[in-house]
């Protein structure tokens, strides 16, 4: 069921920025409708939480497993953002723990960076 509202709004860092320009048109509109979709509805076939900190947008176009990592920023207690870091194409069954990690690097320097 979709809500009128909302959840969470996503900002995009730059290497998440720069994997999404790489791909093709219909393939990132297709990341960026379930991104869409995943705000309003939590769906954890769009948004899946992999760690304590480390969430995962999902998409899977054309066979292929589209994934971006991201986290959550609650500060703002008006604005609640997930803030996604990188994506890569995952080809196994677990998501790499090389891009687990690195996701967390990224939230560690976003989170000293905005404090």
């Amino acid at each position: 069921m979709i809500n009128d509202n909302p959840k969470f709004n996503v900002i995009y860092l730059s290497q998440a920025q720069k994997y999404l320009y790489l791909l093709d048109d219909k393939t990132r509109s297709k990341i960026f409708e379930n991104i869409d979709l995943a705000r309003f509805t939590l769906d954890p076939g769009l948004l899946k939480k992999l760690t304590g900190e480390i969430w995962e947008f999902r998409t899977l176009f054309n066979g292929v497993k589209y994934r971006l990592l991201a986290f959550w920023d609650k500060r703002d207690s008006t604005n609640t953002l997930v803030v996604a870091t990188h994506g890569f194409i995952k080809k196994e069954s677990k998501v790499p723990k090389m891009e687990i990690n690195k996701a967390l690097e990224i939230r560690r320097k976003y989170f000293n960076d905005n404090k």
